[in-house]
Parts: structure tokens; C-alpha cells; sequence
């Protein structure tokens, strides 16, 4: 007393399947290997950070830029233009110093902190909701015997990878 189900059957499963695949398809959800949610997004414009600080270190500007031009490009499918873009970055360095944290036994500092601030503005014209204006600081520690020209090169890449890190994720990958 098994009674067969007739919508199972060869021409009942074949509309089933194609329901299927007509819904799947028309879910979109764009992930990216790196969390980056682009959302409407096709182009971008990375303006050329100022050097507001007062010790201007020559290049910093533009290895700071470069690094997030790299980082949309490796990370997003997002055309990088110079001219009108769904979303703009432009921002100002406005810190860049080295400070005692500690003092050793002889007076002299025993660590030190390099410090780089910026001021970030993110323009997203497509989904305002997703703009930002943020200050974003990073910092690494140094020997405070350490002569900071033989360690600043090195500190600085450090930190732009930090503070590059940081505003990508606040443009990008919001949770």
C-alpha cells in the first residue's frame, strides 16, 4: 500500500531542478577571497595624500598613496581612475614623529615610539551610507639606543602597511 508520488516523477524533478537554479541564480552576493565588499562600486580614485605633518618626511605621501592603490588593486575588481569615480579616497598624513617612551638609567630613552597619523575622507556616491571621515594612528615601539635613521625605513613600511590594512577594512570590509 505504497502510494508512488506522481510529482517525483522524470518531468515533475526536471521543473524542480530548473526552479532551483532560476532561484540561485538570482541571489547575488559579491564575495572576495579577502572579505572585500565593493558593493555597487566599479571605479575608485585614490587622490595623493597630503603631507600635513610637522616633520614632512619626502615620499611618504606617495608610498602611503601607492600602498593603497595596491591594496584595491589586489583586492578589488575596482578600475583605479584619476578623473570622476563611484568612490573617492583623499587625506592628509598628519602625524609623523618619534617620541621617548622609557627612560633608562642614564637619562637617555631606553624605548621609543614612531608614530603616523592620517585623516581619511572615503566618498562613496552610490551608497552614501558606506562614506566615511576617520583619523586612523599606528605606531611601532624601537629601541630607544637605536639611531632612528638606521630603523626609520623599516618602521615606516611597518606602519603604512598597518594604516593601509585599517582603511581598506573600514571601506571594505564592513561585517
Amino acid at each position: 500500500m505504497h502510494k508512488k508520488l506522481n510529482f517525483l516523477s522524470k518531468p515533475g524533478m526536471a521543473l524542480a531542478i530548473v526552479i532551483v537554479i532560476v532561484l540561485a541564480g538570482s541571489c547575488t552576493v559579491k564575495y572576495s577571497f579577502s572579505g572585500a565588499n565593493t558593493g555597487k562600486l566599479r571605479t575608485l580614485n585614490i587622490q595623493r595624500f597630503q603631507n600635513k605633518a610637522n616633520l614632512v618626511q619626502p615620499g611618504v605621501s606617495n608610498q602611503l598613496t601607492n600602498s593603497l592603490i595596491d591594496k584595491c588593486k589586489a583586492q578589488t575588481k575596482l578600475n583605479i581612475v584619476n578623473g570622476s569615480a563611484d568612490a573617492v579616497f583623499e587625506g592628509d598624513i598628519l602625524e609623523y614623529n618619534t617620541k621617548p617612551l622609557t627612560v633608562g638609567g642614564d637619562s637617555r630613552a631606553a624605548m621609543a615610539r614612531f608614530t603616523i597619523k592620517v585623516r581619511v575622507k572615503f566618498t562613496n556616491t552610490l551608497e552614501p551610507e558606506n562614506s566615511f571621515e576617520q583619523t586612523f594612528t599606528k605606531y611601532k615601539d624601537y629601541e630607544g639606543t637605536q639611531d632612528l635613521s638606521s630603523v626609520e625605513s623599516s618602521l615606516v613600511d611597518t606602519i603604512i602597511d598597518l594604516l593601509v590594512e585599517d582603511i581598506f577594512n573600514e571601506a571594505f570590509a564592513k561585517w
